[in-house]
């Protein structure tokens, strides 16, 4: 097998027989296969069966009923199944063209590189994909953010946001991946340094359906670059941070209206302490959930640890109110800074430890390692 083609899908089932054709035919003459990676929850995994039966080139599907990683997650389960160690990704609505796809080839097998990327912003490429003005100064925006954080990593390359692109899985760290959402290429570059070409293509709008891009999404791409960049107790940083600014501006905003302090700190603080796991759950510890215990059981230790965290902070608050003259605003915030690093220590160790029977390593041992494997050196920048 000379190239396999990845393609991760989520309720794309109009576009499946057009996207199978096209691509056997931009293949001709190559020993190519592709694999739908699913998470569908409509008709697409039936027709990708059906479809199947009557190509002319292999085409296999891992259907999962969960998506860990989601899109990201997705591909890298496509390259890891795949036959051939020369992978090319792309989006199953078509606004990836398969044309394409010798040009990305033919460039590899020129030699030289461990991947191809796919440019709207290299020599004649275009974004004309994109809906609106809008999602084009958004993209051009993540997209200078993005490279502005990993100048050195991706001085070679001009579309690092781009789901279009050719590797060599030799030369990627597939088990060092942690993927999160839709930018696996960002999630490869940023993690080893690889020799990169990019080929222009114009991205075509949406052969049929509604785009997956999300709010949801645009948080998780900013968690991602924050993870790759920082390491997770950055991310929780930021998170805590939020919900600290969070808390004061309510707390200004119940005393500005005449409620006292004290019962202005007990509802904002479990407003946020609420928030604050949300948050965590979904973008700092997202990995180490699986091996945890569960969703309830998480809540039902950090909020009662950060309640109990509260109940030792009011009466010190209080002291510094009354016996020290501090505003109330003022005392709160240094107590939260303080309480940061003590509630980080307790996620990390106690909420999300993994449960395994029999010998283990440490959970703090477990932990550093885990960060580790998570940031990004200052020096690899």
């Amino acid at each position: 097998m000379q190239l396999s083609i990845v393609v991760p899908t989520y309720n794309e089932a109009p576009n499946i027989a057009e996207l199978v054709r096209r691509v056997t035919q931009a293949v001709r003459g190559l020993q190519a296969e592709i694999i739908f990676v699913d998470d569908s929850t409509d008709a697409t995994p039936q027709t990708i069966t059906d479809v199947a039966e009557s190509a002319s080139l292999p085409v296999r599907m891992i259907h999962r009923t969960h998506g860990a990683g989601g899109l990201g997650g997705a591909v890298v389960e496509g390259i890891t199944a795949a036959q051939s160690d020369v992978c090319i990704v792309m989006d199953g609505d078509l606004q990836h063209p398969p044309e394409e796809i010798p040009a990305l080839y033919a460039d590899y097998v020129r030699g030289g590189v461990d991947m191809v990327v796919a440019s709207r912003y290299v020599g004649n490429g275009r974004a004309t994909g994109l809906a609106d003005n809008t999602r084009v100064l958004v993209s051009k925006a993540s997209t200078a953010l993005t490279k502005s954080m990993f100048p050195i990593r991706l001085k070679d390359v001009t579309d690092p946001m781009t789901g279009f692109f050719l590797v060599d899985r030799r030369a990627i760290d597939i088990e060092g991946l942690a993927p999160r959402g839709f930018k696996i290429l960002l999630e490869m570059l940023a993690r080893k340094t690889l020799r990169v070409r990019e080929v222009p293509f114009e991205f075509a709008g949406r052969h049929a359906g509604e785009s997956k891009a999300s709010f949801l999404e645009g948080l998780n791409f900013i968690a991602q670059l924050t993870a790759l960049r920082f390491g997770k107790m950055s991310l929780f940083a930021i998170i805590g941070g939020l919900g600290a600014l969070a808390n004061l501006a309510l707390l200004w905003l119940f005393t500005h209206f005449g409620m006292g302090y004290i019962a202005g700190m007990i509802i904002a603080s479990e407003l946020t302490i609420i928030g604050n796991f949300v948050l965590i759950e979904r973008f700092v510890f997202q990995d180490m959930k699986g091996a945890a215990s569960g969703v309830w059981s998480r809540f039902a230790k950090s909020f009662t640890f950060n309640n109990a965290e509260l109940l030792v902070r009011i009466p010190v608050v209080a002291l510094m109110v009354h016996s020290w003259h501090f505003s109330s605003v003022i005392a709160a915030a240094i107590t939260l800074v303080i309480a940061f690093f003590v509630r980080f220590v307790f996620h990390a160790l106690v909420v999300y430890a993994p449960k395994r029977a029999g010998a283990r390593k440490s959970p703090l041992r477990e932990f550093v390692e885990d960060l580790d494997t998570q940031a990004i050196s200052p020096g690899e920048l």
